[in-house]
C-alpha cells in the first residue's frame, strides 16, 4: 500500500462510542501507530482528544474533505451512525482512494448497497471494506467459521448446521436507537427480513432454503444446551452476516441465533417485549416516544454499567454425521459498548497490518467483505488479548429435558 501519513483515522470520535474508541488507541495501539481523530466538529474532537493526536475535520456529506480524509491514510475506523446517513459517502471516498475501511453498523439494507456500489471495484483494487465489526457481527461470524473448521478437522466431516446462543448483560447507547430508528422510518425492516440479503445473489437461493433459514420467531426448549429459547435481539442482522462469510468462502451450513433463559417465563417476556417495541417505532408517534425516553445520539451507559456488562455464546455444530461439537465465545464488558469498542479497534489495527500472517482462513484481496473474509485469523489473537476469547469444549451431552417443557 501506498504509503500515507497516518496509519488510521477515527471518524466520528466526539461520538458516545467514538470517545470510547480514542481512548481505546491511547492505551492499545500498536507501538509506533501512527493515527488521529476526525469528525464533523473541531471542537468537540478538540474536547475528547485525550491522546493529543491530530485532529481532522470532514462533514459526512463533503466529498471533498472525505477525499482529503481519506487520501491521508490506509485505514478509517467509523462509529458515525446510523451509517444510511452518514456512512455513504465515507465508503465511496474510502474506495476512490483505495483506503482500507471498517466500522459498526448493523444497518444490512445500507450493507446491501455498499456491496452493489462498490465491491466490484473495490475487489479489483484490494481495498477491505469491512462493516460489522463490532458485536455485530465479530463473534457470530468467526464463532460460526471456527465451528465449521473444527468440525471438518476433527470430525472429518461435513458441518450441516450451527447454532448460537446467546447472553447479554450492560446498556446500549443513543446511536444504536438511531439506526433502528432510522431503519423503520426509511422502511428498510422489511428488507432486511431476506435472510439471504447480504449473499453475492440473494435470489439464487431456492424457496426451500429460505424456508430453513429463515428467522425463528417462537420460544421453546432446545435440548441441546438445556435452556429456554427466543429470537436473539441481533440474530437478523448476524445471520446474513454469517451467510455472506459462507458464500465468499464457498462452503455452506445453516445458521440460526437464540437468546437462551432459564425459564419460559423469561424468554416469552423478552419475545414480546421486542414484538411491542418494534410495533411502537412502526408509527411516527411512536418512534417520537421512544426518542422521550431512550438515549439519545452521543448518550450511553454509565461507565459502570458497561464494565459490569457481558457477552458469552454458545455454539453447537452438528456435523453430517450425526456427531456435535460445542465450543464458546465470551468477553467481559457490555456488549454494545466495550466488547463493539474492542472488537471495532483490533480490527482497524488488522487493517494496518501490510498482509495478514499466520492464518488459513481464505481472506479476499478485497471487496465489501466480511469479518472472517476481511480480517483473518489474526484478528483472534488479538481479540484473545482484549479479553475476547473463544473456547473449544468437548461434545455436549444430552440434556435432560424439563417436565414444562412441553408448555
Amino acid at each position: 500500500m501506498i504509503d500515507r501519513k497516518y496509519d488510521l483515522v477515527l471518524y466520528g470520535a466526539s461520538g458516545f462510542t467514538g470517545r470510547q474508541t480514542v481512548a481505546y488507541c491511547k492505551q492499545f495501539a500498536p507501538g509506533g501507530l501512527r493515527w488521529a481523530i476526525a469528525g464533523r466538529n473541531r471542537s468537540k474532537l478538540e474536547s475528547v482528544n485525550s491522546a493529543g493526536v491530530d485532529v481532522l475535520v470532514a462533514d459526512a456529506q463533503d466529498d471533498r474533505a472525505l477525499d482529503t480524509l481519506a487520501a491521508q491514510t490506509r485505514v478509517v475506523a467509523t462509529t458515525a451512525g446510523p451509517f444510511g446517513l452518514y456512512g455513504s459517502k465515507l465508503v465511496e471516498a474510502c474506495v476512490r482512494n483505495r483506503t482500507h475501511y471498517c466500522d459498526i453498523t448493523g444497518e444490512t439494507p445500507w450493507i446491501r448497497r455498499q456491496i452493489d456500489r462498490h465491491h466490484v471495484q473495490a475487489a479489483a483494487d484490494g481495498t477491505r471494506i469491512v462493516p460489522c465489526c463490532g458485536f455485530d457481527s465479530i463473534p457470530s461470524d468467526f464463532g460460526a467459521w471456527l465451528m465449521g473448521r473444527r468440525v471438518r478437522d476433527e470430525l472429518q466431516s461435513e458441518c450441516t448446521s450451527v447454532s448460537a446462543y446467546f447472553q447479554v448483560g450492560g446498556g446500549f447507547n443513543g446511536g444504536t436507537v438511531a439506526s433502528f430508528l432510522h431503519m423503520m422510518e426509511t422502511r428498510q425492516i422489511a428488507v432486511a427480513r431476506d435472510p439471504f440479503l447480504l449473499d453475492p445473489d440473494p435470489a439464487a437461493h431456492t424457496p426451500e432454503e429460505r424456508a430453513r433459514q429463515a428467522d425463528p420467531a417462537a420460544v421453546g426448549f432446545d435440548a441441546e444446551v438445556g435452556k429456554w429459547v427466543a429470537p436473539f435481539l441481533m440474530g437478523s442482522i448476524n445471520t446474513r452476516v454469517v451467510r455472506r462469510t459462507q458464500a465468499l468462502l464457498g462452503t455452506c451450513f445453516d445458521y440460526q441465533e437464540y437468546s437462551k433463559f432459564g425459564s419460559a417465563r423469561t424468554a416469552r417476556a423478552v419475545l414480546i417485549g421486542g414484538k411491542a417495541f418494534e410495533a411502537l417505532a412502526a408509527s411516527g408517534i411512536g418512534r417520537r416516544i421512544i426518542r422521550r425516553l431512550l438515549p439519545k445520539p452521543g448518550e450511553g451507559p454509565s461507565e459502570k454499567v458497561m464494565d459490569g456488562g457481558f457477552f458469552q455464546c454458545e455454539f453447537i455444530a452438528v456435523a453430517r454425521n450425526g456427531k456435535r461439537l460445542r465450543g464458546t465465545f465470551k468477553g467481559q464488558g457490555d456488549a454494545g459498548n466495550r466488547i463493539t469498542v474492542k472488537c471495532l479497534c483490533e480490527s482497524a489495527f488488522v487493517l494496518t497490518q501490510t498482509q495478514l500472517r499466520g492464518t488459513d482462513v481464505k481472506s479476499l484481496p478485497g471487496g465489501v467483505l466480511t469479518p472472517v473474509t476481511g480480517l483473518g485469523e489474526a484478528l483472534l489473537g488479538r481479540l484473545a488479548k482484549a479479553g475476547i476469547s473463544f473456547d473449544s469444549v468437548s461434545e455436549p451431552l444430552p440434556k435432560q429435558i424439563p417436565a414444562d417443557a412441553a408448555l
